[in-house]
Formats: C-alpha cells, sequence, structure tokens
C-alpha cells in the first residue's frame, strides 16, 4: 500500500506560479513511476505530467514549458512546479503513482495509488 498526500495548492492570480508537493509512503519511492493529473469541475480528470524512474519526463501540450515536475527520492517527494499559471488551469490537481514498468502513463488507470487531491484556482 503506498500513501500520497498533496499540498501546495491555493488561489492565484493569472501568471502566477505554484509549486505542488506529494509526499509517498514505502521503501521503494525510487521505484515508482509518478504522475500528475487534474480535474476541472464538470470534465473528465486529465494528464499533465510524468516522472519515470529514470528522470525522463512527460507533459501534456497545455502545459509545456510553463510546469516542470521532478523527485526527490531521498524526500519521497515528487513535485510540479507551475508558472504562467492561466485560469484554464484551474483543477484539482491529483498525484498519482505506479509500480508498473510499462503502459500508457497519460491514462488513469495505468496507476495504482492516488492522493485525496489538492485545489488550484487561478484567477482571471
Amino acid at each position: 500500500q503506498v500513501i500520497l498526500v498533496e499540498s501546495g495548492g491555493g488561489l492565484v492570480q493569472a501568471g502566477d506560479s505554484l509549486r505542488l508537493s506529494c509526499a509517498a509512503s514505502g521503501r521503494t519511492f525510487s521505484s515508482y513511476v509518478m504522475g500528475w493529473f487534474r480535474q476541472a469541475p464538470g470534465k473528465e480528470r486529465e494528464f499533465v505530467s510524468t516522472i519515470h524512474w529514470s528522470a525522463s519526463t512527460r507533459y501534456t501540450d497545455a502545459v509545456k514549458g510553463r510546469f516542470t515536475i521532478s523527485r526527490n527520492n531521498a524526500k519521497n517527494t515528487v513535485y510540479l512546479q507551475m508558472n504562467s499559471l492561466k485560469p484554464e488551469d484551474t483543477a484539482v490537481y491529483y498525484c498519482a503513482a505506479t509500480h508498473k514498468a510499462y503502459g500508457n502513463h497519460a491514462a488513469p488507470d495505468y496507476y495504482d495509488y492516488w492522493g485525496q487531491g489538492t485545489q488550484v484556482t487561478v484567477s482571471s
């Protein structure tokens, strides 16, 4: 069982920055593939970014160049640095983890564990 706890959400203005954190339990964090998803009201949960245990990263097109995912294995934590925030980034942001080596990193069902989510609201 892996427990994920997100933090760092809040209310900001367009153009501001936020850094989300996701702390994970477990002794094998370095072997997890970690992901960030978001869900806006009335919309499906969508992929934002993922980081492999090799530190390779992927992003959805909407956040490329603005968001950066990173991990600190010594702290069992994954981060999402969000810059130049836009109102359309408003959503609940979820952290996710899996031990699976292969799969569709952008699909929610690829991941086995989820956090409770943290709200990000960007005002115009």
